[in-house]
C-alpha cells in the first residue's frame, strides 16, 4: 500500500477568509455606500462646492476598492500558519487599529455631506440685466451690472451649507449696487475659509469698504474677521452682518464697526435666548432685528435642518424680511 503524499502548496485548497478579512470587507463596502449616498443626495452641492469634499470622496472610494481587492487576493493565497508568531499578532493589532480609523473616517465623511441648495437659490444663480453671477471653485460673486458702489459684502455660509443657498437672500444687495462675494468653504467649515476674505479683497480692488457677514458658524467667523479688519487701511471692514449668529467671545470693546444681528424667533439652534445673551459680547449700539416666526434654516435655501424649530412663516416671507433688514443695514454703512 502506497503512503499518502502530502499536499504541495500548489495543491493546497484556497483558505477561507478569516473574520478579520470579513470585517475589512464590510467596512470597505460601508465606505462605498456612504460615498454613493453622499453623491446621490448632494451631487449639486458637491460639484458646485469647494473641491476639498469631492477629493475626499474620491480618495475614500479608491481606498475602499483597494481594501476589497487586497482581501480577495489574501483569501486566494494557499496555506495558513498553524501558530501565530509575534509579528503576525502585531500585524493583527495593526489591522484592528486601521479598521477603527476607517470606521471613524466613514463617519466623518458622512457627517461632512453638505446641505444642497434648493429653489429659489438656484434660479438666483443666473445672471440677468441687473446682476452678473460668476462662480469659481472657491466662491460666488453677485456683481451689479451697472458697476456698483464702493461697498462690498463678504459672506460666510453656515456649517456644511451649499454656498449657493444664500444667492436668493443676498441677491437684493447686489441689485441695489453692492457687490456680494459668498465664500465656498473647504469641507463646509467657515474656520477653513478665513483666507477667502483676503482673496476677495484682492479680486475686487475697486471696493473701498467691506461688510462682513455670515450665517450661524459663518457669522461667528465673520465676527473674528471683522474684528481683525476694522482698522485695515486699504479696504477696511465697514460693518458686521449676523444671520442667526453671534461671536465666539467678547468683541464689545475691540470691534469698532456697526453691527446688525438678524435672528428668528423660531430658531432652534441660535435660539432667541442665545441671541439675547450675545448682547453683552457685541458693541453698544448693535442693532437686533428678530424675524417673528422665522427658523434657522430660513436664512438660506437648503431645506430643513436637524434641531431647528418649526417656522411660522413661509420661506418666501422669511427671506423677504431678512433681505429687507440686510439691505437697510448694508446701505446704511455706505452712507
Amino acid at each position: 500500500m502506497s503512503a499518502a503524499i502530502p499536499a504541495t502548496p500548489a495543491d493546497a485548497p484556497p483558505r477561507r477568509a478569516g473574520w478579520g478579512l470579513w470585517v475589512v470587507r464590510i467596512v470597505a463596502i460601508a465606505a462605498l455606500l456612504v460615498v454613493g449616498w453622499a453623491g446621490l443626495t448632494a451631487w449639486g452641492a458637491i460639484v458646485h462646492g469647494h473641491p476639498a469634499y469631492g477629493v475626499l470622496l474620491v480618495a475614500t472610494a479608491i481606498g475602499a476598492v483597494t481594501a476589497l481587492a487586497l482581501t480577495i487576493r489574501r483569501t486566494a493565497r494557499s496555506g495558513r500558519s498553524s501558530r501565530p508568531t509575534r509579528s503576525v499578532v502585531w500585524r493583527r493589532v495593526g489591522r484592528v487599529a486601521l479598521v477603527a480609523l476607517a470606521v471613524a473616517w466613514i463617519g466623518v465623511i458622512g457627517w461632512l455631506r453638505p446641505y444642497p441648495a434648493v429653489e429659489p437659490a438656484l434660479t438666483a444663480m443666473v445672471s440677468d440685466e441687473l446682476v452678473d453671477v460668476t462662480e469659481t471653485p472657491t466662491g460666488i460673486t453677485l456683481a451689479p451690472t451697472a458697476g456698483g458702489d464702493g461697498t462690498g459684502v463678504f459672506f460666510q455660509p453656515g456649517a456644511l451649507v451649499d454656498a449657493r443657498a444664500y444667492a436668493a437672500v443676498l441677491r437684493p444687495l447686489a441689485e441695489a449696487g453692492h457687490t456680494v462675494v459668498i465664500a465656498k468653504q473647504p469641507l463646509g467649515i467657515a474656520f477653513l475659509a478665513v483666507p477667502a476674505f483676503d482673496e476677495a479683497r484682492s479680486a475686487h480692488p475697486a471696493i473701498e469698504r467691506w461688510v462682513l457677514g455670515g450665517h450661524s458658524l459663518g457669522g461667528t467667523v465673520a465676527a473674528m474677521q471683522a474684528d481683525d479688519a476694522d482698522d485695515d487701511v486699504d479696504a477696511p471692514a465697514a460693518g458686521l452682518l449676523l444671520f442667526a449668529s453671534y461671536p465666539a467671545g467678547d468683541v464689545s470693546e475691540s470691534l469698532t464697526v456697526p453691527v446688525e444681528s438678524i435672528s428668528g424667533s423660531r430658531d432652534g439652534l441660535a435660539t432667541p435666548s442665545k441671541i439675547e445673551a450675545s448682547r453683552t459680547d457685541l458693541p453698544t449700539g448693535t442693532g437686533f432685528t428678530e424675524i417673528a416666526g422665522a427658523s434657522h434654516a430660513q436664512f438660506g435655501d437648503y431645506g430643513p435642518q436637524a434641531g431647528d424649530g418649526t417656522p411660522e412663516l413661509t420661506d418666501d416671507e422669511a427671506r423677504a424680511l431678512i433681505s429687507e433688514a440686510s439691505l437697510a443695514f448694508v446701505s446704511g454703512t455706505a452712507d
